[in-house]
């Protein structure tokens, strides 16, 4: 076949078939020349709500706390959980602190245990001897994300209420992403699964 080109991936394991027409189509999207920036672009509408609530049991920092929130208002996440004393500093999370419904409890849980009954698959954020990649895993449409303490992770009554653990595979130091960068990545994920809401 003349019009397909034969493309060795980034890694060299397979080959990507593409045709002449996608190349040049691709070569002339990507062209820069006259690119703008646009600082602030409106949010995408999504068809419905998203059925992901963020949940966090104490954390040790509350700069931690309003990154995630702030990635999860970006991502349309409209419920976060947060326990003990956890703050959001509004420099920080941004808009995202006055969007979502923001609950704050004693504990996880006895929240994780209503949550379940009410329909949601509790997913835990958590290197674990059982995890599954987050490159693999398929997420449920209503999910609670149980992001971990930063030094501590997810203790073991938190642990012991997650129908599945999930984790991000890491190739350098140190062994784990700080809890919220993790959270982002997974949010990322989910809403990659679920891009329409």
């Amino acid at each position: 076949m003349r019009s397909m080109l034969r493309l060795r991936s980034f890694f060299g394991r397979g080959i990507i078939r593409l045709n002449k027409h996608a190349v040049h189509q691709q070569r002339f999207t990507s062209d820069t020349s006259n690119t703008k920036q646009l600082r602030h672009k409106p949010a995408l509408p999504l068809r419905q709500p998203r059925e992901i609530i963020v949940a966090c049991p104490a954390m040790k920092s509350n700069v931690n706390v309003s990154m995630l929130a702030r990635a999860a208002g970006c991502f349309g996440v409209r419920q976060m959980i947060m326990c003990g004393n956890s703050r959001l500093r509004a420099e920080i999370a941004r808009e995202s602190a006055s969007l979502l419904q923001l609950h704050i409890h004693r504990t996880l849980p006895p929240v994780l245990q209503r949550l379940r009954s009410e329909g949601y698959k509790i997913i835990g954020l958590e290197q674990t001897t059982t995890s599954s990649s987050i490159y693999s895993f398929t997420f449920p449409y209503k999910s609670v994300l149980v992001v971990g303490h930063e030094a501590r992770g997810l203790d073991e009554d938190v642990l012991r209420e997650c129908d599945h653990c999930i984790e991000i595979p890491v190739y350098g130091m140190p062994h784990s992403h700080n809890a919220a960068v993790a959270g982002a990545v997974a949010l990322y994920e989910y809403c990659r699964q679920f891009p329409e809401g």
